[in-house]
């Protein structure tokens, strides 16, 4: 039998230690979907794969707001999505860098438009549950941190979270199970929390959409009805997201009794759906359009309601789809 000095052991013991800190266990999943780590703390992402064109073509249109609009204060919130903050050394390779590509973004603003920077904002509290793991939005509380940066960038009054009554939803796991088709995702449920503010009063209203069969297109509408911005959904429920609005499939106003003259316009996908439920105080006013689903004239929507800040605010892989650049630029002329 070969004996080994004793320093090679411990080079073994350091060598393990060191890949352990640096390298969970990564595998692809169906879709290219990255699952890493095992056991109750599994955690499920989406690759990201987006073009400089998109990136590109994002910017634009970001920029194209600002001059149709040079009233408005205009901001950009590129928001990562979970791999870039969590994705294993070891599986960097079946992604693309979204540090960089928000870069790319911020680079090619006007210097009138306003980016709202979420990588240090969030890398800061990496450590606390602001993605999920099961599901591929963010969780709430990193919507919070993000709605806090962007109240400092417009100079206005943020409430801190104590100032919000905590709700959770326990047992959810989300959209990553059957994105994957993971097992391990199914058997690590994780809690989705949510805060509603508690010191200022607001009304919603809402126009719904009624979407086709294959929920491609906008078939109908509702007049404009009153609203909970808040929906309540039973422990175990997949659905927890919808929490914010009930979902996508409506433009929903908001009318606070924060008197200040300044009404916010949210241009968004599902992951700013977290966001404005934080601006209560902030905003006298705040209107929520989703990206895919509008379907009034926007220079219209701007005037009669007083648009004074525009807030771009699209997860990074909607933002380089040339599809979400297209129905902004669509919206300035249906």
């Amino acid at each position: 039998m070969k004996h080994f000095p004793p320093s090679f052991f411990l080079f073994i013991c350091f060598a393990s230690f060191v890949w352990g800190a640096s390298a969970q266990p990564a595998r692809r999943a169906y879709r290219g979907i990255i699952v890493a780590d095992t056991g109750s703390v599994v955690r499920a992402m989406e690759p990201y794969g987006g073009s400089s064109e998109g990136c590109a073509n994002y910017a634009q249109v970001v920029n194209l707001y600002k001059v149709e609009f040079p009233f408005a204060r205009v901001y950009c919130m590129v928001i990562p999505t979970a791999v870039a903050f969590y994705c294993p050394d070891t599986a960097r390779a079946w992604t693309d860098d979204e540090k960089a590509a928000i870069q790319h973004i911020h680079s090619q603003l006007l210097p009138g438009v306003k980016p709202i920077n979420l990588i240090p904002v969030l890398e800061a509290h990496v450590d606390e549950p602001i993605y999920a793991r099961t599901d591929h939005h963010w969780m709430p509380l990193g919507a919070y941190y993000a709605a806090q940066e962007l109240a400092r960038v417009a100079r206005l009054p943020f409430a801190d979270l104590s100032q919000y009554d905590r709700h959770v939803i326990h047992g959810f796991v989300g959209t990553m199970h059957r994105f994957s088709r993971d097992r391990s995702v199914k058997e690590a449920p994780e809690d989705f929390v949510y805060y509603v503010p508690r010191d200022v009063s607001y009304e919603a209203t809402a126009v719904v959409y009624t979407l086709s069969k294959n929920r491609q297109y906008v078939v109908g509408q509702s007049e404009p009805k009153a609203v909970d911005f808040f929906r309540d959904y039973p422990d175990g429920s997949a659905a927890a997201y919808c929490t914010f609005m009930g979902g996508d499939t409506n433009t929903t106003s908001v009318t606070t009794s924060t008197k200040n003259g300044r009404r916010l316009m949210i241009l968004k996908d599902s992951y700013g759906n977290a966001l404005p439920g934080y601006l209560f105080e902030s905003f006298e006013e705040i209107h929520v359009v989703d990206c895919r689903y509008f379907k009034q004239n926007m220079r219209e929507f701007v005037s009669e309601h007083g648009i004074t800040d525009i807030l771009f605010a699209n997860n990074l892989i909607h933002a380089s789809s040339p599809k979400t650049s297209q129905s902004y630029e669509h919206y300035l002329a249906q």
